[in-house]
């Protein structure tokens, strides 16, 4: 009996993206805003020199290019903190060079300073090396350094630096913006990263990378103010530290039995998952995490093999 031969579907072709923006001779054309001179003249004032005033060529926004004195940039106060061994690297990277190409962004901030959302190891070389002033792309807008995670691309962030960015600009913005939580998806990117950032204040050795992959799952933004929201994703970050404790001490069981592997707490998390046979998409947080934590403070030890352990593979989680 023949059989059917099949048929390949056909690729689509690709559709190349409808143009957008302003041609080049446009990003000077105009007169540029009020505050934009304003911030112009502010930036001579602090002892700042205005290179040029343009706008964006995607979204035509205005910005200035400016040299700023190196003491009046700072990074923005809810940024991850400087890795010494990175600064080192670029100091030395930059001083071969001999040359600063990468200028930093920056949005103005009380008393006379600039705070950079995306800059702060390039500070550091700079500072190392004894320079006197650095370049800047100056933004009229302070809210465009609440985008941090989007902006940062000169060092890649671990999960533990992502949270701990996310959380402390959370905090920062509910002293000022009682807008719903659920209003700054841009900003923190993910709920998680929220309620894991507080869990990294708490405990800096936290294993934040066992539970992530399921709380991407039961962890949504939240629908209350700002405030209000952090309150209830304290009490998150309770109940998994409380989680997590339970997990520590089933992996110290498996210990005493001679058991030794990077993956036990992966393998553990996994086996008290209540999602991870479940097709749905999403799962409520307390319901979620509730169960795992009956499963792990009932955990038995014994009936775990070595080689169960062995198949689980892979990278142990990121921190």
């Amino acid at each position: 009996m023949a059989t059917a031969k099949r048929t390949r579907k056909k690729k689509k072709p690709e559709v190349p993206a409808a143009s957008r923006g302003l041609d080049a001779g446009r990003l000077t054309s105009q007169t540029a805003p009020a505050s934009v001179t304003t911030l112009a003249s502010r930036i001579a004032d602090d002892g700042g020199n205005v290179l040029a005033s343009y706008r964006d060529p995607l979204g035509g926004h205005w910005q200035l290019l400016a040299a700023l004195p190196l003491d009046r940039v700072e990074p923005t106060p809810y940024q991850r903190d400087l890795s010494e061994a990175h600064v080192g690297r670029l100091a030395k990277a930059i001083d071969a060079l001999d040359r600063f190409l990468d200028p930093v962004i920056a949005v103005p901030a009380p008393e006379g300073k600039y705070w950079s959302p995306n800059g702060n190891h390039r500070l550091g070389a700079l500072k190392e090396l004894g320079a006197k002033s650095i370049v800047a792309l100056v933004v009229p807008e302070q809210e465009v350094a609440h985008r941090i995670l989007l902006l940062n691309t000169e060092k890649a962030h671990n999960l533990r630096e992502r949270a701990l960015e996310v959380v402390r600009l959370a905090e920062a913005l509910a002293e000022m913006d009682d807008r719903p939580e659920r209003e700054f998806a841009v900003e923190f990117e993910e709920p998680a990263l929220v309620t894991l950032g507080l869990c990294y204040q708490q405990n800096g050795r936290f294993s934040g990378g066992a539970y992530h992959p399921v709380l991407k799952r039961c962890d949504k933004f939240l629908a209350t103010k700002l405030p209000k929201a952090l309150e209830t994703r304290r009490e998150r970050a309770a109940k998994l530290l409380e989680l997590n404790d339970a997990v520590n001490d089933a992996v110290k069981s498996l210990k005493e039995r001679g058991m030794e592997s990077p993956y036990l707490k992966a393998f553990i998390v996994a086996r008290i998952n209540p999602l991870r046979f479940q097709r749905k998409p999403t799962a409520d947080f307390d319901e979620t995490i509730d169960k795992m934590l009956a499963s792990a403070r009932k955990f038995d030890a014994s009936k775990i093999k070595s080689d169960q352990i062995a198949r689980t593979g892979g990278p142990p989680p990121e921190e």
